[in-house]
């Protein structure tokens, strides 16, 4: 029956079941659809697209947050475009434009602020989750990056220009906005660790990451990694990594190497690198799969077929796949059983099982890029 139905919503522009709850949301997710400004709406369960949600405008580096309830995502559109869907009518509740190219963005513990992160004109606005409207304006004279929530209706971010790191508290009854720190030349993206204690910074403009630990009274940025890569040649980074895509396993910080093909290990306690792990290319995304030792890495043009599987224990890849061409993203059920990655070229969504390896299912989707299952409204720092 599902089926059908998947069928007769995507046959039109306007979804069958608008205006009327149809379903729980709790195996839903949405692709973004890069090349046509829309989402694809899909069912984890029944490996199935059932929706189609157009008029999103820019999509080409979109990124989504979702409500406590899994009843809203917030779609962040690189034309500035901030989006709220409604999963249960698969409508658009609402849609503004609060800037002229936005790069991401994230939503406050308690649900009710949505934060977004500008590199035109800079600097960080946020808004009211259910109307949307505007309720802060925190220049930065510079690209804001790697924006997160912090617990406490607190958010963090970076800039790109100025290497500068702040939070903004909005616990009280007025914003309080603090300077972390100056944090090294042009940070390029930024992640903040599962328990909410550390926010790691990369760096682009010179070696190193930043470490803040958000825990201390008084955080204070920590310098590590400066010496990886002195030795070698960069090659071209044709595709900055995505740090929110850093996965933190057995004990340890995995994180690409800019510039070189291999990953770096390092000890989350001492900070200090205790291995590297050659790669079919640069990586982009190196994402934790759940409940298991393994990471699963995607890489930069022209490698980007290419996706393997390395295991945290022993630094050594385990397994290779080619998904398609132009693979993007990847999502993973969120107990890990199942891993969704998305092949923009081949306009496909490839689903792996991820104790066989072996391919279970495809959508098709139009220039599939980011993946994001309904799960991610109950985890900090996405």
């Amino acid at each position: 029956m599902k089926a059908l139905i998947a069928a007769l919503m995507l046959s039109v522009a306007t979804p069958v079941w608008a205006g009327e709850p149809c379903c729980a949301t709790g195996d839903l997710g949405l692709v973004i659809e890069r090349a046509t400004g829309s989402v694809l709406v899909i069912d984890r369960s029944d490996r199935a697209a059932i929706g189609r949600i157009e008029g999103l405008g820019d999509l080409s580096h979109a990124s989504l947050t979702y409500s406590p309830d899994e009843r809203f995502a917030y779609v962040f559109g690189r034309d500035g475009g901030l989006t709220k869907i409604d999963m249960l009518t698969r409508t658009v509740a609402k849609r503004i434009v609060q800037g002229g190219n936005s790069i991401g963005g994230a939503i406050s513990d308690d649900g009710r602020l949505i934060a977004v992160s500008n590199y035109e004109p800079g600097g960080v606005k946020v808004f009211d989750a259910e109307t949307l409207d505007q309720i802060a304006d925190i220049p930065a004279g510079a690209k804001t990056i790697g924006l997160v929530d912090v617990p406490g209706r607190r958010f963090a971010w970076a800039t790109w220009e100025t290497g500068e790191a702040f939070m903004a508290d909005f616990s009280g009854p007025e914003m309080k906005l603090t300077k972390l720190g100056d944090v090294g030349a042009n940070p390029f993206d930024a992640v903040l660790t599962e328990d909410a204690s550390t926010y790691l910074i990369g760096l682009f403009g010179e070696k190193g990451v930043t470490a803040i630990d958000l825990w201390d009274d008084q955080p204070e940025p920590v310098r590590f990694l400066e010496d990886y890569g002195k030795t070698e040649d960069d090659l071209p980074v044709y595709k900055m990594p995505h740090l929110q895509g850093w996965a933190f396993t057995e004990g340890q910080y995995v994180l690409p190497a800019v510039g070189q093909y291999e990953l770096l290990w390092v000890d989350s306690d001492t900070l200090q690198e205790v291995a590297r792990t050659p790669t079919h290319g640069q990586p982009v995304f190196i994402i934790a799969q759940p409940a298991s030792p393994y990471v699963w890495v995607n890489f930069a043009t022209p490698l980007n077929d290419t996706v393997q599987v390395i295991d945290s224990r022993t630094h050594e890849v385990v397994k290779t796949l080619t998904p398609g061409a132009a693979v993007l993203h990847m999502e993973f059920a969120p107990r890990g059983a199942e891993v969704w990655i998305s092949a923009r070229d081949d306009n496909t969504v490839a689903i792996y099982d991820t104790r066989s390896f072996e391919r279970v299912g495809e959508i098709a989707a139009d220039s599939p890029s980011g993946i994001f299952f309904t799960a991610r409204a109950h985890r900090t720092g996405l």
